[in-house]
């Protein structure tokens, strides 16, 4: 009787090694405070998104996510929120983490180019961030996903949102004051008043309080001056070299006012006549102002 039982049993081990396992093919369900994840494992991001800003049209977007699966891996996108990459491995250290919270625009001769995604997991001595680029395409999806250098990646993000032409200008998004503060700077930057880089900044004051750009956070002892480092004029001939170039850019100044029928007042020394003349904000003419439009930059005459 022994050999019969040696006999069923090899035929039981045989019929169960020739059954397939059946591989749970569908992976598990990621994301940011996944509730079915146990508090130590859900993704912890550091900090909370920016506030939704933007054109208008684009806040449907907010709420909702897409996703793109590249090799073993998927990439989730939650506009005005976050950026994820979970590895879709059966390792025990397979990666979740996340890529990037939402933060700010990038904007590009007066166009939103792209949104920011910063502050993400940890990469060595730095942090993971996304740059997610709006393109035109016939559905609302996550297109292409890359990594340009070392954890810093890059989307594209295909929407028919964005396929009208003026659809990503920052100018119309604007509130009424910050376009007049804009058309100012345009003024300004024709008449020659402000120079390219003094306009470039005018524009980045008017999108940080708009709320498309992060505002620089300035140590408090770099707000500070540092009185020991201010430099003076080590000597006299400095000061008068100094003091020319001053006279000859005022003259500059003057001209351009001149030429352009701008009235302004002089104050200067009656006595000596060497001292530089200062001017004053130019006062201009109803008949002669003329309006920017920071959208196009064309000019409309009046």
């Amino acid at each position: 009787m022994a050999p019969c039982w040696w006999l069923l049993l090899l035929c039981i081990v045989y019929d169960a090694a020739a059954t397939k396992m059946k591989i749970v093919e569908e992976p598990n369900s990621f994301g940011l405070n996944n509730p079915f994840l146990s508090h130590t494992n859900r993704l912890q991001p550091r900090t909370d998104p920016s506030p939704v800003s933007g054109p208008p049209h684009l806040f449907r977007l907010a709420g909702k996510c897409f996703s793109f699966v590249e090799s073993t891996y998927k990439y989730e996108f939650c506009p005005f929120h976050n950026v994820t990459q979970h590895e879709q491995t059966f390792r025990w250290n397979a990666y979740s983490g996340i890529l990037g919270i939402w933060q700010e625009w990038e904007i590009e001769n007066s166009t939103f180019t792209g949104m920011w995604m910063r502050s993400g997991d940890t990469c060595g001595n730095k942090n993971r961030q996304t740059k997610v680029q709006l393109v035109c395409g016939r559905s609302n999806k996550l297109a292409a996903v890359s990594e340009p250098s070392t954890c810093v990646y890059s989307m594209i993000f295909e929407t028919p949102l964005v396929c009208h032409p003026h659809s990503l200008l920052v100018y119309p998004t604007l509130r009424p004051e910050l376009r007049t503060r804009w058309d100012e700077a345009e003024q300004s930057l024709y008449d020659e008043l402000i120079t390219e880089q003094g306009y470039k900044k005018r524009l980045q004051d008017i999108f940080q309080e708009a709320g498309y750009l992060k505002k620089t956070l300035v140590n408090e002892s770099d707000a500070k001056p540092n009185l020991t480092q201010t430099k003076g004029f080590e000597s006299l001939e400095q000061c008068m070299t100094a003091h020319s170039e001053l006279s000859e850019e005022i003259k500059r100044l003057q001209g351009i006012l001149e030429r352009r029928s701008i009235p302004y007042h002089k104050n200067g020394s009656s006595n000596t006549g060497s001292q530089p003349e200062s001017l004053v904000t130019p006062t201009r003419r109803g008949e002669e102002d003329r309006h920017l439009r920071g959208d196009t930059g064309a000019r409309d005459e009046h």
